[in-house]
């Protein structure tokens, strides 16, 4: 018989880990608009999930009705060289999550790759597309998968090329080699869809709301989220500097000129079918969100 292990209050508690990271700055910020909640932010210094024991102290005390995996290693390339760091969280940062909570009615969103494909596709690829990575960390993101599936009450939702105006990422590397006239090398040869890290947590928190009001059934299992379209990261570039007004060339090469440590799918477009049918959500287009970031990033000064 499963535990409910939901506060007195009924108040709905959700955990998010990873907080200081891209997607869960954006839950932060708009966990504002959600009221009725106690939203409970935590990062390394105050959750680290590779620790067992310290993981299942934290969860246990605040009884929490949802978490949000946010905590990752997304280190691509230095994955090759530190597989035991990919696996430490991709992996068994999970694995002693569900341990906790595996005979709650908590749920859990966890998040995933792209790059557990392997890019051989020629269509975007659905949930029930075979998995083959190409590289140590698209096999760690896969083992976390398996790890969070698990539990019954776990909804696993892949994503791809994620950017927002916080941390670090692809658009704001364009901005600041561009303002800074350093030359942009960027491959032209592997295509996928880039994600403003802003619509997946407006997606997840739709999600969740619809669940609590029960307005949508929760349905676990793997689910696809990225932004409509797609493109080359040489194109995201083009467009990330186009929307900007920045006037900077940018060469165009191949992924073995490149030269990168760590191998990724030549095509990883995605289908957002399931996500969009299940819980209604409206999916923009990559470049309208990409817009939208630059804005924030003129209105944050940081152009």
């Amino acid at each position: 018989m499963q535990k409910i292990i939901s506060n007195p209050l009924n108040m709905p508690v959700i955990i998010v880990t990873g907080a200081k990271g891209q997607l869960g700055n954006e839950l932060k910020k708009i966990s504002g608009n959600f009221f009725g909640y106690e939203f409970i932010f935590t990062d390394v210094d105050s959750l680290d999930i590779s620790d067992t024991l310290s993981t299942k102290r934290f969860i246990e005390d605040r009884r929490p009705d949802w978490i949000i995996n946010c905590a990752a290693y997304n280190f691509v390339d230095r994955a090759e060289e530190e597989p035991e760091a990919a696996y430490r969280i991709n992996a068994e940062g999970i694995k002693n999550i569900v341990n906790t909570i595996r005979d709650t009615y908590c749920h859990l969103i966890h998040f995933s790759t792209d790059y557990v494909f392997d890019g051989k596709a020629s269509q975007p690829y659905k949930e029930t597309d075979k998995p083959a990575p190409l590289s140590v960390y698209g096999e760690s993101k896969l083992k976390g998968e398996k790890e969070a599936l698990r539990h019954p009450w776990t909804m696993v939702i892949r994503t791809s090329w994620l950017y927002s105006s916080a941390g670090n990422n692809f658009v704001k590397t364009i901005l600041r080699k561009a303002h800074n006239k350093e030359p942009l090398r960027v491959v032209n040869d592997q295509q996928g869809t880039p994600t403003w890290a802003a619509d997946l947590a407006a997606a997840v928190m739709k999600i969740i709301s619809d669940v609590n009001n029960k307005q949508a059934a929760f349905n676990g299992g793997i689910y696809h989220f990225s932004n409509e379209g797609s493109c080359t990261w040489y194109e995201f570039a083009c467009k990330t500097l186009q929307i900007a007004g920045i006037d900077h060339h940018v060469e165009p090469v191949s992924t073995e000129e490149y030269k990168a440590k760590a191998i990724r799918p030549r095509y990883s477009v995605m289908s957002k079918k399931k996500i969009a049918s299940d819980y209604g959500i409206l999916i923009p287009q990559w470049d309208e969100s990409l817009e939208k970031c630059i804005f924030e990033l003129k209105r944050n000064k940081y152009i």
